[in-house]
């Protein structure tokens, strides 16, 4: 493999990567306040068609990505209400609104289906675009990708670095303990839930403005359970969850890569490796095997080894929480 052919490989990793990790952080945020938002296969799919189709009716592909935010925003308030003002199960929230994102997404978008539309412009960066190997694979994108990449960098520094970040991870971890410190846990989850929320609308516009360019019926189905998985596999942390996207990006051009090398294999076969790639990890992170396999590391390495590898949810997801039981308690 050439250069040439390895950087179009590369690339095509960060590009099938680039809305899984924004979406990744969306719900990452959302489940480290506590809430957990199920909805996130049928918020890409209407979101997807939404932003398509704004994009194309007013002929700005950024109006489509706001209206795809709004979509998101606007599913994430429906469980965050039931969930925190009505004290309903998000899971069962969260199920519904992704039947209901999956079927409204193919009833008002069939009129819009495989038309050209707008995408999103290319951006490469003077001068370091032109660095050998590194340049095009890193600074020859759009707005997209690079958004992607600054939202983990940025979610990662808040979520741990800041004092807001400790408030938000006190609302999913110890709600009692941050509401007897002042805050406002309730409100915390709300707000984080809208703003995952809308990230998880921003990457199924992603999709049909940036990577699929246009609308067909199901166009991201099935990504946003993989959002869910990776959420998991990154032990809900940005970093983590942004090199589990890359991963199934990974996986995404292996498959195409056999399916180039091996055109007689049904197609259904290697549309089904990813999935199989991801299921296997989920099994091994977090199991006996990786604890074992920790152990075959040096001494000094297997305690930073057990830090990364750990998969623990906060400790509070998806469980009501109401302030004067605190307060009795």
């Amino acid at each position: 493999m050439n250069e040439i052919e390895l950087v179009k490989v590369l690339s095509s990793i960060i590009l099938q990567a680039t809305p899984l990790m924004i979406a990744v952080c969306g719900e990452t945020i959302t489940e480290r306040a506590g809430v957990v938002n199920l909805s996130l296969d049928g918020t890409m799919l209407l979101s997807a068609m939404t932003g398509f189709v704004a994009g194309f009716v007013t002929g700005n592909v950024w109006i489509g990505f706001l209206a795809a935010a709004c979509i998101g925003a606007l599913f994430s308030l429906i469980i965050a209400f039931g969930s925190i003002q009505l004290r309903k199960d998000q899971f069962a929230i969260g199920f519904v609104l992704t039947l209901l994102g999956d079927e409204l997404s193919a009833y008002l978008g069939q009129n819009y289906t495989r038309i050209p539309g707008e995408s999103v412009p290319h951006l490469g960066i003077p001068i370091l675009k032109d660095i050998p190997l590194l340049g095009p694979l890193f600074f020859d994108h759009d707005v997209v990708v690079y958004f992607a990449f600054l939202l983990v960098g940025f979610t990662w520094w808040w979520m741990f670095r800041t004092q807001p970040g400790l408030r938000l991870r006190s609302a999913g971890e110890r709600p009692e303990a941050g509401f007897a410190r002042g805050v406002n846990v309730n409100r915390l989850r709300y707000l984080y839930t809208l703003i995952g929320g809308a990230l998880v609308g921003i990457a199924g516009a992603a999709y049909s403005l940036d990577i699929k360019l246009g609308w067909s019926e199901g166009l991201t189905r099935g990504l946003g359970w993989i959002a869910l998985a990776v959420v998991i596999f990154g032990g809900w942390s940005p970093l983590r969850g942004a090199l589990g996207a890359l991963l199934f990006g990974a996986s995404k051009a292996l498959a195409a890569a056999l399916q180039r090398r091996f055109p007689e294999v049904s197609v259904v076969a290697f549309n089904a490796t990813p999935w199989v790639l991801m299921i296997a990890v989920l099994l091994l992170v977090g199991s006996d095997a990786t604890d074992r396999l920790i152990a075959l590391a040096p001494q000094r390495f297997q305690r930073r080894l057990r830090q990364i590898l750990r998969v623990r949810p906060p400790s509070a997801l998806g469980t009501a929480f109401t302030p004067g039981e605190a307060g009795e308690g």
